[in-house]
């Protein structure tokens, strides 16, 4: 990774983590009665490891187009790192995915048990929305609500939670092309693409400018998977900072084991041909979200 786009998320990333360690604070909120000790530990457990960070990187970079860079867009950032991280709780569970590896230690059910996992990804999903309707984050109400709503569509039977349903569903049975990148878009593309379009909505853009910032939400969001994929079939366990080879071992449906290693490979380099003209007409200032793409379909863990 290019030393000032690792810089750049870095800065990001501890901000984003600042509002995260407010928002798990043990002083109970108006209208909570008490914030149980365990659950916050879990919660922080599974949410302040680090990782890449992605979605909350590009929700900033997007606002930030247009000149939007305050508290408020931290908010929402964490609002949708929240979401992401209560799914990693979730998929690592023994009756999903069932992995005992994330982020380089421990899965949330291992260090702590399987009870207080589902329990912390639980409140990491309600908590968004909590995030996601602060004034800070919009001065217009109906923003936020609508925020909201996409947030939710994009998370919920529509989006991740229907991908994930449809991915368990594929496993050791044959699925079309179509239905891969179906729930493809569904369980990773649509955080990724909501990020993009929050970030633009937030910034008070056009229609054509949200438009246009979306198709690149999508647009990275496959190529996300795809080079999640290739890991998954190439990658070092230890670099990675989860377990490989699990998708061919589970019989996952994936674009890489129905095309082949070369030609999503290949698909890759259109994608991110197609993500830098979305981004032409914003000339330097998305010089980042460019490098961002880049890195995304090019990364080694």
């Amino acid at each position: 990774m290019d030393t000032q786009l690792k810089r750049r998320i870095s800065s990001i990333a501890t901000q984003l983590e600042k509002v995260l360690e407010q928002t798990f604070q043990s002083a109970p909120l108006e209208g909570e009665v008490f914030r149980a000790p365990r659950l916050l530990e879990a919660m922080r457990y599974a949410s302040l490891a680090g990782g890449k960070r992605l979605r909350p990187v590009l929700l900033v970079e997007v606002a930030g187009l247009f000149g939007r860079s305050d508290n408020g867009i931290y908010q929402a950032a964490a609002a949708l790192e929240c979401i992401h991280c209560y799914s990693l709780v979730h998929d690592d569970l023994p009756a999903m995915d069932d992995d005992e590896l994330r982020r380089g230690r421990p899965t949330t059910h291992v260090a702590f048990d399987e009870a207080t996992a589902i329990l912390a990804g639980d409140a990491l999903l309600t908590i968004a929305f909590d995030l996601i309707t602060e004034d800070a984050v919009h001065e217009d109400a109906k923003v936020r609500l609508s925020l909201g709503r996409s947030l939710s569509r994009a998370s919920g039977v529509g989006g991740m939670a229907g991908g994930q349903m449809l991915d368990l569903e594929s496993e050791h049975r044959d699925r079309s092309e179509a239905e891969i990148r179906r729930l493809q878009a569904m369980k990773t593309g649509a955080l990724i693409r909501y990020a993009c379009q929050a970030g633009a909505i937030l910034g008070d853009a056009t229609e054509e400018e949200v438009a246009r910032l979306t198709r690149f939400g999508e647009i990275v969001g496959l190529a996300f998977q795809l080079a999640d994929d290739l890991l998954d079939l190439k990658g070092d366990a230890e670099v990675v900072g989860k377990a490989t080879g699990k998708d061919a071992e589970a019989g996952k449906a994936t674009l890489v084991s129905l095309l082949g290693e070369d030609a999503t490979r290949n698909e890759l380099e259109k994608l991110i041909a197609e993500a830098e003209t979305l981004l032409a007409p914003f000339g330097e200032r998305a010089a980042v979200l460019k490098q961002l793409a880049d890195y995304i379909a090019n990364r080694d863990s």
